[in-house]
């Protein structure tokens, strides 16, 4: 059996993100900051186009609003609900990035669209991880959302205002040629 090495470069072309394999964890606050609450949502679906230079990428994803899950039953109920996420009128979590720029300490940021209950507002991701296996991808990336900017304002103090997110993206190549025009999200 043998097993290939991960690289720290990916090569340019166009990704499919592979569902089962990847999903976004979070963290946030409650009870007026006294308790931690750890979660997470599963993705639809996306896909990565991959360019040299990095700063041509473009990343569109979409997250299954009605997955989002604390393990406390009461709780996602109420956050599914119209009080909070509403995801009977919004079902979808959509992330579509504007621009991937260094960030002058030789890491990478991803910046874009987060599109939640409806309203888009900007949030930049820090890349934390991006490598290649095979004609996979895996890519790690961290943010902060400010559920707020998304109208998402009932039950203050009870629910945390922040959002600490982790997208772990598995992605497994879709060409065989290099990204460019008609590329996602062009």
């Amino acid at each position: 059996m043998t097993t290939e090495t991960p690289t720290p470069t990916p090569t340019p072309g166009r990704y499919a993100i592979d569902v089962p394999r990847s999903g976004i964890t979070f963290t946030t606050k409650h009870l007026f900051g006294l308790g931690t609450v750890h979660g997470s949502f599963r993705l639809r679906g996306g896909a990565v186009s991959l360019t040299d230079p990095p700063t041509g990428t473009r990343v569109d994803a979409v997250a299954d609003a009605a997955s989002f899950d604390t393990g406390n039953e009461k709780r996602d109920s109420q956050v599914l609900s119209k009080t909070l996420l509403d995801t009977a009128g919004y079902p979808d979590i959509a992330f579509n990035s504007t621009a991937v720029e260094a960030d002058g300490a030789g890491a990478w940021v991803l910046r874009g669209q987060l599109t939640a209950h409806g309203v888009s507002a900007p949030v930049t991701f820090a890349v934390t991880k991006a490598e290649a296996v095979g004609d996979e991808i895996a890519i790690e990336a961290t943010t902060t959302v400010d559920r707020y900017a998304h109208g998402v304002t009932k039950l203050k103090g009870l629910a945390g205002r922040y959002l600490h997110l982790t997208a772990t993206v598995r992605a497994r190549r879709a060409d065989d040629g290099p990204a460019g025009p008609g590329s996602p999200g062009e």
